[in-house]
């Protein structure tokens, strides 16, 4: 049987994952812009909040365990569409929860369904990235990113105008539905990696190779400065700049603002510069971003501080995926699990190591630690030999 890849346009299929990549942003960012309502109906202090939070990292860490074998055995073109019907499905639980115990079960089956759809979708993405002779990984994370902003413009929107949070999420839910059933035939069968029982054997060998654990790594740093920004950078305003609490949400718009935008412009730095430049490019931007903000807490320049942050942070996952799924003789699925295993770490530790060490001190010493980061994302990136061959082979059209 021939290979989607073959029978539709490359085109076609980039739009098509570029959509569910909006899709899958676009139901995460929904909750998100109504967690203050849904804290509030359920009147839950910040100490039950904080537990709260950490249910879809649980759930997350829950779906890491069977998803990269699973996808590698079954698809991530069949896995994927199952994945986003269960995120869709389970955030409707989260607006029909009405207690903190039914919350806790639906944000658990909520990470768990989003690492699928989010391993499921980049193995899509890294699939098609190897029919391109350039980088096209980046301009996918620009779409999740793109469906961040105008969840939260929507959510914004829904609050101001009092719809109840399952009305909300019942309307996103139809909408990402009807974008899956337009968009589910253009998805591809992964590619296969091993073509006899020689390199079967020689993969067992030899997996899985030691430079996915320091791509790992490499996102870990990232995804720690993307977790200081997402859930600090409103406090960093209001504690250390002195900023009115209603002008706050400015910080996190700028930065993912330059964020956003500046994934759509990844992919040609790549190409022109190589993988390696661009990490170490981010890494740069990351560490002045964050250490202007601590040397200058003035609303202007820590304003355009998290916008240089955003630059900064805009290529580093991406170009990790698709290094990990390029390079590596192991599965693709099982090749993004582990390096979103060790990178997932810094969303999960980067913010309460923040607090922790803000509790201590102040937040300007937490921020000067992530900064720190970005020196850590310059230095691994001239370290892993991978790098110095970082061009884009294109694969054959083969499949399982």
């Amino acid at each position: 049987m021939e290979s989607s890849i073959k029978t539709i346009s490359n085109e076609r299929i980039r739009i098509a994952i570029f959509c569910l990549y909006f899709c899958t942003g676009f139901c995460f960012s929904s909750w998100a812009s109504r967690i203050p309502d849904i804290k509030t109906t359920l009147g839950l202090d910040d100490a039950a909040w904080g537990t709260i939070l950490l249910m879809i990292p649980i759930g997350q860490i829950c779906g890491m365990t069977i998803s990269g074998m699973l996808i590698s055995r079954v698809g991530s073109n069949k896995i994927f569409p199952i994945a986003l019907i269960g995120y869709v499905v389970s955030l409707l639980f989260i607006g029909f929860s009405s207690s903190e115990y039914a919350l806790i079960i639906s944000l658990i089956i909520f990470g768990f369904f989003g690492n699928f759809c989010n391993i499921s979708v980049n193995t899509q993405a890294v699939t098609l990235e190897g029919t391109y002779d350039k980088p096209i990984m980046a301009s996918f994370h620009g779409g999740w990113s793109l469906a961040g902003l105008t969840g939260a413009c929507i959510g914004l929107l829904m609050a101001s105008i009092h719809i109840k949070p399952i009305y909300h999420f019942s309307i996103v839910g139809l909408l990402v539905l009807i974008c899956l059933i337009i968009n589910k035939p253009f998805l591809q069968r992964d590619l296969k990696k091993e073509k006899d029982p020689a390199e079967r054997e020689e993969r067992k060998k030899n997996k899985p190779e030691t430079f996915l654990f320091l791509l790992g790594i490499v996102a870990f740093c990232g995804m720690a400065a993307e977790g200081a920004m997402s859930d600090w950078s409103g406090l960093y305003l209001v504690d250390v700049v002195g900023t009115q609490k209603n002008l706050a949400p400015i910080g996190l718009a700028a930065y993912m603002i330059t964020m956003a935008s500046g994934r759509f412009f990844i992919d040609k730095a790549s190409q022109k510069w190589g993988r390696k430049k661009v990490l170490q490019a981010g890494g740069t931007l990351i560490s002045v971003g964050l250490f202007t903000a601590v040397a200058l807490p003035y609303f202007v320049t820590t304003i355009i501080a998290f916008m240089i942050i955003g630059f900064g942070t805009a290529g580093i996952v991406p170009t990790i995926y698709s290094i990990a799924g390029q390079k590596t003789k192991i599965s693709t699925s099982i090749a993004l699990t582990i390096v979103s295993s060790v990178s997932f770490l810094g969303f999960l530790m980067g913010p309460p190591l923040i607090g922790y060490i803000a509790s201590a001190t102040n937040l300007r010493y937490s921020y000067a630690l992530i900064g720190l980061f970005g020196i850590c994302i310059i230095i691994l990136a001239s370290t892993i030999k991978i790098l110095n061959f970082d061009r884009i082979k294109t694969h054959k059209n083969e499949s399982i």
